[in-house]
């Protein structure tokens, strides 16, 4: 990684490579679920938990909230062009997320029905939510640090500590961090452990 590279966007590439991680597992998950293996409703529930904490309330609510919205006060629009095709994006995500909970609140058995949507939806998020994480290392990011100054991306380094502060709460980016490794261990067993995003230390629960 570019040592020059800001903070605040060092930070959410490294958040990237913990989804494409958890995802792999996700992908190896569906897979067996597939071919009629044993997947529990818990294991659902647990990929359901990362994409709708991790993925979508921290990792999307700190672009939404914070990049995103420097950007568009800069003079990006916000209704055509790469941030609104971003943003379509994270609502696209968060229809398949909603499914997948609804089914991982469920009790007993996966019934075969919840199978087939569990297969459907994860079909359509994952190759979703990888193409949607490239366009935005090779295009949303670097146009973001082409027109914010030095002293913006510092800023917005902090206003991203805030965000998981007050927004998030003491201590969730860590417990979805340590979920993350949980799934990558269990459905990709050759996976080590990605680690803390930048300077958030994971905390065992």
């Amino acid at each position: 990684m570019n040592v020059s590279q800001p903070e605040a966007i060092t930070t959410l590439m490294h958040e990237h490579r913990v989804i494409e991680q958890v995802l792999d597992a996700f992908e190896r998950c569906t897979s067996q679920l597939a071919s009629n293996g044993e997947v529990t409703r818990a294991t659902i529930r647990g990929f359901a938990a990362f994409f709708r904490n991790f993925v979508d309330r921290c990792h999307h609510g700190k672009e939404e909230d914070r990049l995103f919205a420097l950007m568009v006060e800069l003079g990006f629009p916000r209704d055509h062009g790469p941030i609104a095709v971003m943003l379509d994006e994270h609502e696209l995500g968060r229809e398949h997320t909603r499914v997948l909970s609804a089914i991982g609140e469920g009790e007993g058995p996966l019934t075969d029905e919840e199978r087939r949507k569990v297969g459907s939806h994860a079909g359509a998020f994952i190759p979703l939510l990888r193409a949607h994480i490239r366009k935005e290392d090779e295009i949303l990011y670097p146009m973001a640090m082409q027109a914010l100054s030095p002293d913006r991306l510092v800023t917005l380094a902090r206003d991203f500590d805030a965000f998981e502060a007050n927004v998030m709460g003491a201590g969730e980016h860590e417990r979805y961090h340590a979920l993350a490794d949980e799934l990558i261990a269990a459905w990709s067993p050759a996976a080590k452990p990605v680690g803390s995003c930048c300077h958030h230390a994971v905390t065992a629960r």
